[in-house]
């Protein structure tokens, strides 16, 4: 998948969160990535080429 991802995007990644979902908003953008679960509001961050493996399709740009 293309990074047509950008700060605010809404994002699905391929494994659910254990608040059950699998909807996450990306918060910062570097070498690693901040995302926030749109159920719980718990932040994660990641390295970029792990949230790459990771995102299954891109809601909201």
């Amino acid at each position: 998948m293309k990074n047509d991802y950008k700060l605010g995007s809404i994002v699905v990644m391929k494994k659910d969160h254990p608040c059950g979902t699998n909807e996450w908003e990306i918060t910062r953008l570097g070498a690693d990535i901040k995302i926030k679960c749109q159920g719980c509001g718990r932040s994660i961050m990641l390295p970029r080429i792990e949230f790459n493996k990771k995102i299954k399709k891109i809601i909201k740009l």
